[in-house]
C-alpha cells in the first residue's frame, strides 16, 4: 500500500502504527558499542578504545553511543568474597575497578569524538550515578532483566530505557514491557542470546519477528555476540527488522588479548558494512515503482499486439482479428492491455503492430475500480490480522458516484446490527468520507490499523492504533486517511437514511445511487445498476 502523502508516519516499516511517542529520543538506526571491562581497569587504554572506534563510526556515518558498566563494588559483591571469590566473574570486576573520576573522562571521550553515551547498572547505586553523570541511555542486561529492585529505580530515572533478552521467557518480557508502558519508560527491545559467543543454532533470529509482532511500535534491535569475523548474523537481522545493534569492543594488544565475541576497530569497520549492505540489498518497506532498468528488461520478454488481419480505422477489435508474439516493439499495445472492443484510431496491415497511439483506450469500468479496491481492502485486512467472521455484509459508499469512490467514499463491513451495531470501515490512502451527522445513532470508531484524520465538531484529531473517539448524536464529523485505515464502528442500532451531509447534493441523491453492494466477499460478485450502485444498508 502506497502512502499518497508527505506525511512522516506513512514512512514508519509497518502496520499498525501507535502514537510517536513523547520523549525526543530516537532509538532506530542506533548502534551501541559495549566498552564493558574491556577497557582492563586502565583509563589510557580504555580512551584508546573508545578514539578508535570513534573513527570507525564516523568513517561510517553511523549514530552510535558508547557504552559502560557500572557496579558499585562495595554492596554488589558481598564482603565474603570481596578478596577470594570462586565465581569467575568477580575477580575481573574486581581487577578491571575504575573510579567515577575515569569514568566521566571516558565518558567526555566519547562525546568528544561525536558519540552518545550509555550504561548498564547492575545495582541501583549506579542507576543513581547513571543520572547523576547525564548518560543518554540506560541499558537493562538480560542478567538483570528480572531484577525488579533494579527495574523500578531504572523506570524512576526518566531515561530512555533498552532491555536484551537473553534466557527469558516470553512471559517475562511480557512483564517488563507492561511494567515499563505503565511506567511511562520510553524503552526498546534488544533480541538477545546470553551465550558467549554464540553457536549458530542459538542464533534464534526469528525472535525478532515475534517481538515485532508481539510489541507493534517498539523498536526492536539485536545484541549479538557472535565471534567477530562473523557478518552474515547482522545481514540477516536487518533483513528480520531489526532497527539497532549492539556488540562488544575493545583493542587487542602484544599484553590484552579480547575475548571471543568483541570486535576490534577492524572488525567492527567490517560489520557495519556489512550492516549497510544488508539495508542497501533489503530496500525500504513501501513496495517501489519498476526502475527503468527493470522496465526495459521486462519488456524484452513480453508480446506484442499484432493484426491477424488487415484492420482499417474505425475497428472495434475483436480477439480473433489480433495475436500476440515476440517482440513488443517500442509504442506497442502490450498482450497485456488488449480488451476485446478496443477501437482503432489508425489502420494496420496484416502482421503489423497494434501501436498505442492507433487505438483509443477506454478508462478502466467501475468493475475493474471495485474489483481492485476488493483486492486491496483483502490484503490491508491480512496485513493486519483482522480475520472476519462468517456473516457479515459488504458495501461500496461512494458519495458523489462510483467514479469518484477512489477520492471520496470507504468500503463498509457490517458484522452485527441490532440494538447494538459494529461496522468495519476501511479507508484507502487519501481517500476522505465528508461531513454528516446522524439523529437517531450514537457511534464510537477505534483505530485497528494505520492513521484516522477525524474532525469532530470541528475539532481535528489524528487516531492511530487503540485510539478511540465517540461521535454523539446530531455532531457533525468527517475523516480521512493519509495512508490506509480500518477502524471499528460501534455504535447504536443502524437506521438506513440515518446519515445527513454537510453537501446538499448527496442528501438529495438516494440511497440505491450512493451505495454498492458486495454480494459475495469471496467471488467478488457485486450488484451493478447501470454501473451507478445498488441499495446498501448505510
Amino acid at each position: 500500500m502506497q502512502p499518497v502523502t508527505n506525511d512522516p508516519h506513512c514512512e514508519r516499516p509497518s502496520f499498525p502504527f501507535r502514537a510517536p511517542p513523547e520523549t525526543d529520543f530516537d532509538f532506530q538506526g542506533l548502534f551501541v558499542l559495549d566498552l564493558a571491562n574491556n577497557h582492563q581497569g586502565d583509563l589510557a587504554h580504555g580512551l584508546r578504545v573508545i578514539r578508535e572506534h570513534g573513527e570507525v563510526v564516523r568513517r561510517h556515518g553511523v549514530r552510535a553511543a558508547m557504552k559502560f558498566q557500572f557496579r558499585h563494588l562495595e554492596t554488589f559483591i558481598h564482603p565474603a568474597h570481596q578478596k577470594d571469590s570462586a565465581n569467575k566473574h568477580i575477580p575481573r570486576f574486581l581487577s578491571t575497578r575504575l573510579s567515577e573520576a575515569d569514568f566521566r573522562r571516558l565518558q567526555e571521550e566519547a562525546r568528544s569524538q561525536g558519540m552518545l553515551s550509555a550504561c548498564t547498572p547492575f545495582d541501583e547505586a549506579s542507576v543513581d550515578l547513571i543520572v547523576r553523570m547525564g548518560f543518554d541511555l540506560l541499558k537493562i542486561a538480560s542478567c538483570s532483566a528480572t531484577d525488579w529492585p533494579l527495574l523500578e529505580r531504572a523506570a524512576d530515572s526518566g531515561l530512555p530505557v533498552l532491555f536484551s533478552t537473553g534466557g527469558l521467557r516470553l512471559d517475562d518480557i511480557d512483564n517488563i514491557c507492561s511494567f515499563f508502558e505503565h511506567r511511562r519508560v520510553h524503552y526498546a527491545i534488544m533480541q538477545c542470546v546470553a551465550i558467549y559467543p554464540t553457536p549458530d543454532a542459538r542464533f534464534e533470529l526469528n525472535q525478532i519477528d515475534q517481538l515485532r509482532s508481539r510489541y507493534p511500535g517498539v523498536e526492536v534491535g539485536f545484541s549479538t555476540h557472535e565471534p567477530p569475523d562473523e557478518i552474515a548474523m547482522v545481514e540477516m537481522a536487518v533483513a528480520k527488522g531489526a532497527t539497532m545493534f549492539e556488540r562488544h569492543v575493545g583493542v587487542a594488544t602484544d599484553a590484552i588479548k579480547l575475548n571471543a565475541y568483541s570486535s576490534t576497530p577492524e572488525q567492527l569497520g567490517r560489520w557495519l558494512e556489512a550492516w549497510a549492505r544488508a539495508r542497501t540489498i533489503c530496500g525500504g518497506h513501501a513496495r517501489p515503482e519498476p526502475t527503468k532498468e527493470e522496465a526495459e528488461s521486462l519488456a524484452s520478454l513480453a508480446r506484442g499486439v499484432y493484426a491477424g488481419e488487415a484492420v482499417p480505422a474505425g475497428t472495434a477489435l475483436a480477439r480473433e482479428q489480433v495475436y500476440f508474439a515476440m517482440p513488443l516493439e517500442p509504442g506497442q499495445l502490450p498482450a497485456g492491455q488488449f480488451r476485446a472492443g478496443i477501437q482503432t484510431t489508425k489502420g494496420t496491415k496484416k502482421d503489423g503492430p497494434i501501436l498505442l497511439g492507433d487505438v483509443s483506450l477506454p478508462r478502466p469500468s467501475v468493475e475493474q475500480m471495485f474489483y481492485r479496491s476488493i483486492h486491496e481492502a483483502k490484503a490491508m485486512l491480512n496485513e493486519a490480522r483482522i480475520p472476519l467472521g462468517p456473516s457479515f455484509t459488504v458495501e461500496f459508499s461512494h458519495h458523489f458516484g462510483p467514479e469518484r469512490f477512489r477520492e471520496v467514499g470507504a468500503i463498509i463491513i457490517d458484522c452485527v446490527n441490532r440494538q447494538y451495531c459494529k461496522k468495519l470501515v476501511i479507508q484507502f490512502p487519501g481517500q476522505k468520507h465528508p461531513a454528516h451527522y446522524h439523529k437517531a445513532k450514537e457511534e464510537t470508531f477505534q483505530v485497528l490499523h494505520g492513521i484516522l484524520d477525524i474532525e469532530v465538531d470541528g475539532q481535528p484529531h489524528r487516531l492511530y492504533p487503540g485510539q478511540t473517539i465517540l461521535i454523539q448524536r446530531g455532531v457533525w464529523h468527517r475523516f480521512s486517511t493519509p495512508c490506509g485505515v480500518i477502524f471499528e464502528e460501534v455504535s447504536t442500532t443502524h437506521v438506513p437514511g440515518d446519515s445527513f451531509y454537510e453537501h446538499k447534493s448527496i442528501n438529495a441523491t438516494s440511497l440505491e445511487r450512493r451505495k454498492t453492494r458486495v454480494e459475495h466477499w469471496g467471488r467478488y460478485q457485486i450488484r451493478f445498476d447501470q454501473g451507478r450502485g445498488d441499495a446498501g444498508t448505510a
